[in-house]
């Protein structure tokens, strides 16, 4: 088993062709994502699950791989990141083949139950895999923002795949991706991914396992439930009580010598900075993502694929970005890079919060492509920096950490966001006398609502539920540019690391002059290390 040391080094090809392999799983989890929403009236034909149940076949999978990923970022640092990347690839492969063939509602909520629990195995694997493959900061930079990339393309590409695959073959079909990239990932990984654990991590703390549960689990699904129904007293329960819990998670994870989820981490600026960061942008892009591509279908009329189609400048853009984005971290101070991204982001928020219901789609397509384009970097670099500050045998858990707060962000966006640009929607639309209660309350519900109308008062009804929806799209364009200027001051601001390649020569010096007259004086200055104010705050 290869053991961790703070002496870089470069990746050779094998380290290349193993990030291959770890690129495939993320794709996939992103395509998962947005490939069963298309599949949902299909499913609904071949199962007739309940209302009840159709949310549960949903959601479930997103709650538990929130759920999860700090228990398997944790337990991979103990057990050894590629044998548990390996267990869960081989149980995720076993899950999706269950869900293909599931025969009732109740046998696929469990099939997806269990592919968010093994999927929450693969994510923090994979990142802290890579982080421990390449030491090098220049190449872990690049190594990195090609991971994180593959969640914009698979988003991106899950409407066109799904789309073709549901076209030609059963609903569960689109289970069955998984099964060829778990295959090939269990082939390959144990040739091309090296094992890396921490030989000093005490036990797992099932105590903490399950308060960590009880806490982040009440959080989503409150926040999804306000999303999807509104403020009500249920779902604010719900949530105060996972806030309570994870009150008592953290000050009993400050008591353990050994815990879940080490706050020390949590002393480095840059880390808090990061995370906080991430999160923010994540909030917006989740809102942003809900109604640009409802936009595209509803406003825009596209179909589902096309509208995938249309999403993939923006994937495009965010691919470039990402990649060249630690190219340019190496000129300049990284925190640099990433504002100036964000105010890329913030110009993009903009041009969405100047579209209009007959602008036409290439505006929306365009503003969409300028904040996934400024996102690049912050996904790159902002994830890099949070798992570079840890120290090596706590990657796991620090690629846990930015796991959640992404899925955190992601459904605070959904909620918060989502519930803005609704109430903006429902006050500006005008409903028609005869229109059921309700029916107007979505634009894809007023639109259906429209097909029952007399075609001039069905006409206006529906350029009313557009013109409302935009305005719903253009609020959240707006608070969007603010939110990415303002993170943007915030990471220029208190990020202090310099370009990469200045730290990386920092960090070598003390190794080089260990032989000379000054080793003790050049050993201090290994401060300016990325990783080393983690290092001080964690020992």
């Amino acid at each position: 088993m290869s053991t961790i040391t703070d002496t870089p080094h470069q990746a050779g090809p094998r380290e290349w062709l193993g990030l291959a392999v770890l690129a495939l799983p993320t794709l996939l989890l992103s395509i998962d994502v947005s490939v069963l929403h298309l599949a949902v009236p299909h499913i609904s034909e071949g199962l007739d699950p309940s209302a009840s149940q159709m949310l549960w076949i949903i959601d479930i999978y997103g709650f538990l791989i929130a759920g999860f990923l700090v228990t398997m970022g944790t337990l991979g640092d103990r057990v050894g990141r590629r044998k548990l990347l390996l267990i869960g690839a081989a149980a995720f492969g076993v899950a999706s083949v269950a869900a293909a063939y599931a025969d009732t509602p109740a046998a696929l909520i469990a099939a997806r139950a269990a592919l968010g629990i093994t999927g929450a195995t693969l994510m923090p694997s994979t990142l802290a895999l890579i982080s421990n493959m390449f030491r090098d900061a220049r190449q872990r930079g690049v190594a990195i923002a090609v991971w994180v990339t593959m969640f914009s393309v698979g988003i991106a590409l899950g409407p066109v795949v799904g789309g073709a695959m549901l076209e030609y073959f059963w609903w569960g079909s689109v289970f069955l991706l998984g099964v060829p990239v778990m295959a090939l990932l269990l082939v390959a990984g144990p040739v091309l991914l090296p094992e890396y654990r921490d030989e000093q991590a005490g036990r797992v703390d099932l105590v903490s396992v399950a308060l960590s549960l009880a806490a982040i689990l009440p959080v989503i699904y409150g926040l999804k439930e306000i999303a999807n129904d509104g403020v009500s007293a249920l779902p604010l329960l719900v949530l105060v009580v996972g806030l309570a819990v994870s009150a008592v998670f953290v000050r009993r994870q400050r008591t353990l010598e050994s815990p879940l989820l080490d706050f020390r981490l949590f002393g480095n600026p840059a880390f808090r900075t990061s995370l906080v960061t991430l999160l923010l942008s994540m909030l917006v892009a989740g809102g942003t993502y809900l109604f640009v591509t409802q936009y595209l279908q509803l406003v825009g009329g596209l179909s589902p694929m096309k509208a995938g189609l249309y999403l993939l400048p923006a994937a495009f853009a965010l691919i470039v970005t990402a990649v060249v984005s630690p190219i340019a971290a190496s000129k300049i101070r990284p925190a640099y890079v990433v504002a100036v991204g964000l105010v890329v982001s913030a110009l993009g928020h903009v041009t969405l919060a100047l579209a209009d219901s007959t602008s036409g789609i290439a505006q929306v397509v365009t503003g969409f492509a300028f904040v996934y384009a400024g996102g690049g970097p912050l996904i790159a670099l902002g994830t890099d920096i949070v798992v570079g500050s840890a120290p090596p045998e706590q990657a796991g858990s620090a690629a846990a950490i930015s796991e959640t707060s992404t899925e955190l962000g992601m459904a605070l966006g959904v909620a918060i966001l989502g519930s803005v640009g609704t109430a903006v929607y429902r006050s500006g639309v005008d409903v028609p006398a005869g229109v059921p209660d309700g029916a107007g309350d979505t634009l894809a519900g007023a639109l259906e609502a429209a097909k029952g109308l007399s075609s001039d008062v069905a006409a206006a009804f529906a350029d009313s539920g557009r013109a409302a929806f935009t305005d719903g799209m253009n609020v959240i364009g707006v608070i969007g540019a603010l939110v990415a200027l303002g993170t943007a001051v915030l990471v220029a601001v208190v990020i202090k690391f310099p370009p990469t390649g200045a730290a990386e020569e920092q960090a070598e010096e003390p190794a080089e002059e260990q032989a000379g007259e000054q080793a003790g004086e050049q050993a201090g200055e290994s401060a300016e290390s990325p990783a080393a104010p983690a290092r001080q705050a964690a020992s």
